[in-house]
């Protein structure tokens, strides 16, 4: 049978002409985009959101970021990526009296911007993750907490003020694609309510998308690329221009659930998504940026906010980018961001969320350690294929 293969060749487009600005006041000088007539989602970034955090706390890697049915902003950051220069008040001794701790693993935001709930880390019971990765409010408001590090084969489940639940999976075991009872350094934790079932993107370590009980963390299924069985002893690299690899690369990036109940997979360094039914199933692909090697270009998505869930919105932390592109048929539409550390600007672009009114959550590993808003103002022309930063009009 034959693969359908959707190629998105952005970084091989042409300059052609003069370059246009963006019509509304919009991003950047850039080169026109050829068949206009689209539309897509516009946004412009909050330089204001969120509110500075209370007693000194700074953010380290800024690794996930979750809305829940309230509009609450959740993110999980890394202390453990907080050089000693930037915390004096809690070295040993301090050398400065009061700036600055890092914050608890665990932030909630309300819809202003204001902290509200903060928690996190070791406990009784269970195995805080070596390097948590990833945060997500399940259907019944529990929260979901994933790991990336060495020995984390499991994931965590609280309440959302904190309270242990569950732990899924045994802590310490080796990558193992084919396990019901460990994972492999999860990367990205999604929902899937209706069906009471979790997704797991496993991983780092393993080669899957593994689906579980959202109340006992039983395996009920997984899969690996184009539906196939994962192999651990699978070793090709991905080549730009090549032929697509019937494996999923490391890392598994994110297993996103549609209300079409379709499943969005981000095979990061391959610079793909492909799109299964729940019970694995292939049904398509694309690629996105296909000559991003390294760390490549396919990081998180998340859908916009409209019924249909009309558009995917792709973090892309090698190109610095949010894409945007037609979910109907995979057509990539424009994207808006570049590399720095303004706002509106992305270093690490990990992770991203929407919230009930279309804006967009950002957050930022590496060294960009934050999480940035960007405000929906309505669906708007295309007119370039990178709008660059979104800053505000006014």
């Amino acid at each position: 049978m034959s693969i359908p293969k959707r190629i998105v060749p952005l970084a091989a487009v042409a300059v052609v002409g003069l370059a246009a600005a963006w019509g509304s006041g919009w991003g950047t000088l850039e080169t026109p985009v050829q068949g206009q007539g689209k539309e897509a989602p516009m946004f412009e970034v909050d330089p204001f959101w969120p509110q500075p955090l209370p007693n000194h706390w700074l953010l380290g890697s800024t690794i996930g970021v979750d809305v829940d049915t309230q509009d609450h902003v959740w993110i999980v950051h890394r202390a453990s990526t907080l050089a000693r220069n930037e915390i004096p008040a809690i070295s040993d001794p301090p050398f400065a009296d009061d700036c600055c701790a890092p914050a608890p693993p665990v932030l909630e935001f309300d819809a202003d911007g204001n902290l509200v709930g903060h928690w996190g880390g070791p406990g009784e019971g269970y195995d805080w993750p070596s390097s948590n990765h990833g945060v997500t409010v399940d259907h019944m408001d529990n929260v979901w907490v994933g790991g990336n590090g060495g020995g984390d084969s499991h994931a965590l489940k609280f309440t959302r003020d904190g309270q242990f639940l569950l732990q899924v999976g045994v802590a310490g075991r080796a990558p193992d694609s084919i396990s019901l009872d460990s994972f492999g350094r999860i990367a990205k934790i999604s929902v899937d309510g209706d069906a009471n079932e979790i997704y797991f993107a496993d991983g780092y370590g393993n080669k899957r998308v593994a689906v579980v009980d959202a109340d006992t963390g039983a395996v009920k299924r997984f899969w690996g690329a184009y539906g196939n069985e994962p192999d651990d002893d699978h070793d090709e690299r991905y080549v730009p221009g090549g032929p697509n690899l019937q494996q999923f690369m490391s890392p598994v990036h994110c297993a996103e659930v549609s209300n079409s109940g379709l499943v969005y997979v981000c095979d990061r360094a391959h610079d793909r998504i492909q799109v299964f039914q729940k019970d694995g199933t292939f049904v398509d692909e694309m690629l996105v940026m296909p000559n991003t090697t390294g760390s490549g270009a396919a990081w998180d998505i998340d859908f916009s906010h409209d019924p249909d869930q009309a558009f995917i919105y792709l973090a892309d932390g090698v190109n610095q980018r949010i894409h945007i592109i037609d979910r109907g048929n995979l057509e990539h539409l424009t994207s808006f961001g570049d590399g720095g550390r303004q706002p509106g600007q992305f270093f690490g672009a990990h992770s991203i969320a929407t919230d009930s009114a279309g804006n967009l959550y950002t957050t930022e590993t590496y060294e960009g350690k934050r999480v940035q808003k960007f405000v929906y103002k309505g669906m708007g022309p295309v007119t370039t294929m990178n709008q660059g930063v979104v800053w505000p009009a006014n």
